[in-house]
């Protein structure tokens, strides 16, 4: 059995991917591909994971009316055009069973293509409401998989889509929260917060966390932090917060990082979660019953971050809070709230409990399988 499963761009669509990759890796010693675009966090990420990684030549495309934008978007139609070559090539020498696309430029040219050879396809959208390539590609593929039922209506052949939630690597099941703790070397009883703002970092949010580094430290490290910075923005955020007048090194309970490259375990430890609110990010909070303090990007197209937190604000199950609308003392205010609030916190627990869509692996292994038959 071969596989083939396209995604890239951001830890967001490739996660998806690897979940369920490992499940037909593990069940049927399949034969695994992924194909990423050129230069993508994918050809990092897939690899580590223990999986072949090939690229196509593929760009977005700009929706400003600028010369910028439309020279940019002249060369994303060449590209476009390249990349079907790239993705023909790709098929003919791995020969798949089945073509998976979970998100990213990359999919394009790799599932239409499949799709065009009569291959059995399907494409995952873990947001809302579906990007730009899953609209695209609905029309063609056998079948679309959507993490929330809200989502059916936005697509041409409803009796395509099934709702299955979003794919969650098994990882994240594997050890018990003080399994986590002593993992990551912790033998006192404070608690621990985990802070991301997505895989390659968030220059506005960034900004805001030197300040609560900053309070933090100065109040005694009252909580165990891993803050996942991301590559953009690492070396700028340590330089701020020694400007401060804060030595790290005296602060061992503040563990600041690049990249958090073993989340399933910090996500294990953690009693609250600071992140953006991508549709992965949502479904690993959702799966694990993780209380979250959620500042969506107000940078992705149609404002799906603001949408996906939504789901869960509403129901009591994260607290929102929008970029614009606050700063890094506040922040770290609300952390405080939340983390001297048991109550509030079990109350959060339940609420995520209930939303969860259960077994959204299992239901997706299912529908791609039964594609294959």
């Amino acid at each position: 059995m071969k596989v083939l499963f396209t995604c890239g761009g951001t830890a967001g669509h490739i996660n998806p991917a690897l979940a369920l990759a490992g499940m037909f890796r593990d069940r049927h010693q399949a034969e695994i591909l992924f194909v990423g675009a050129d230069g993508g966090m994918e050809v990092e990420l897939v690899p580590r994971a223990g999986y072949e990684v090939k690229t196509v030549t593929i760009t977005s495309f700009y929706r400003s009316l600028s010369v910028a934008s439309l020279k940019h978007n002249v060369n994303t139609l060449r590209n476009l055009s390249r990349s079907r070559q790239q993705a023909a090539k790709i098929l003919d020498d791995f020969k798949p069973d089945l073509v998976v696309g979970t998100g990213g430029y990359a999919s394009y040219p790799v599932v239409r293509e499949a799709a065009r050879r009569g291959i059995p396809t399907a494409v995952h959208e873990s947001n809302a409401e579906p990007g730009l390539t899953t609209k695209m590609l609905a029309k063609y593929v056998d079948k679309v998989m959507v993490g929330f039922e809200e989502s059916r209506k936005h697509y041409p052949h409803p009796e395509r889509v099934e709702v299955t939630g979003t794919p969650v690597r098994g990882e994240f099941f594997a050890l018990t929260k003080e399994e986590a703790r002593q993992k990551l070397g912790y033998t006192d009883d404070r608690p621990v917060v985990v802070t991301s703002w997505g895989s390659l970092g968030a220059l506005v949010m960034n900004r805001q966390m030197v300040d609560f580094v900053v309070r933090e430290c100065e109040e005694g490290t009252p909580f165990h932090h891993i803050y996942g910075v991301g590559k953009r923005y690492y070396d700028r955020v340590m330089e701020a917060i020694a400007q401060k007048g804060i030595n790290l090194k005296d602060y061992p309970n503040v563990d600041i990082r690049e990249y958090i490259y073993d989340m399933p375990v910090v996500m294990g430890a953690a009693d609250v979660v600071l992140s953006r609110a991508g549709a992965s990010t949502i479904s690993e909070l959702t799966a694990t019953v993780h209380p979250s303090i959620l500042v969506p990007s107000p940078n992705v197209t149609a404002n799906h971050q603001e949408k996906n937190a939504r789901v869960l604000s509403d129901k009591g199950a994260a607290v929102l809070m929008l970029e614009d609308q606050l700063n890094g003392n506040q922040l770290y205010d609300t952390v405080m709230e939340l983390l001297s609030d048991p109550k509030r916190l079990e109350n959060m627990r339940r609420a995520l409990g209930e939303m969860c869509i259960e077994n959204a692996n299992e239901r997706i292994y299912t529908v791609l399988r039964n594609l294959m038959k």
